[in-house]
């Protein structure tokens, strides 16, 4: 647990299924361009990658079973475009998501997105949530040599806010994402999916709530503006 007098200066959230509920599309693109490359994945097969970059995923799913015909880049970018048009048809906050941002704003506490996903598929998700002006900037791990469960993408965005990142903390609903945040050296949320609630593996967190509709009540107290 979080100590009393241990602020934070700066929040960074992931993004997918943590502020935008798109664990859904993601699963059912995957589904549909992996299927119709004669991959057989199921919807459950699809949450052993949550967290992970796109590139990593279509990479290892040609390693399981290689395909004739596209590349790899083809296959992220159809993808991505289907994920792209499913945002802007579907695209839904989280529960708590929205209040979860705008309680860090009106504490006067600087907001980021680390996310996994592709560059071209962020501003579109903030868009739909309507974040794009409540979240001082974004880093995608796609720009960096390693993904989540790297930290990389975590100390990228902390130096770009200009708050070490032992001041800064990370909301994960991932445990990739939450080995990446704890390697930055950050302090930790985590917001499990229901059906990860019980996982001991996200003792890892000081805080595990069950979802950011907790957040203003349970972990706001431990964040303030740097002085």
């Amino acid at each position: 647990m979080l100590a009393d007098n241990w602020a934070m200066h700066a929040a960074i959230f992931d993004l997918d299924g943590l502020l935008i509920d798109s664990e859904p599309l993601w699963r059912a693109a995957q589904v549909d361009v992996f299927g119709a490359l004669g991959v057989p994945l199921t919807l459950e097969d699809c949450a052993q990658t949550t967290g992970l970059r796109l590139d990593d995923v279509v990479a290892w799913r040609r390693a399981q079973h290689p395909w004739q015909g596209p590349s790899d880049g083809e296959v992220f970018d159809r993808i991505i475009d289907r994920m792209i048009a499913a945002v802007q048809a579907h695209g839904r906050p989280m529960p708590g998501a929205l209040a979860a941002v705008a309680a860090c704003q009106a504490a006067g506490v600087p907001v980021a997105v680390a996310t996994s996903s592709p560059a071209r598929l962020v501003t579109p998700c903030l868009t739909a949530l309507g974040l794009r002006d409540a979240v001082a900037l974004w880093c995608s791990a796609e720009d960096d040599p390693l993904g989540k469960p790297h930290p990389a993408v975590y100390l990228r965005a902390a130096e770009r806010l200009g708050v070490p990142p032992t001041a800064c903390l990370a909301i994960e609903d991932s445990l990739t994402g939450l080995i990446a945040a704890k390697a930055a050296r950050m302090r930790a949320v985590a917001v499990p999916a229901p059906e990860h609630q019980r996982d001991p593996r996200f003792a890892l967190a000081d805080w595990r709530l069950s979802s950011l509709q907790e957040f203003q009540a349970r972990v706001l107290t431990v964040i303030e503006p740097a002085r």
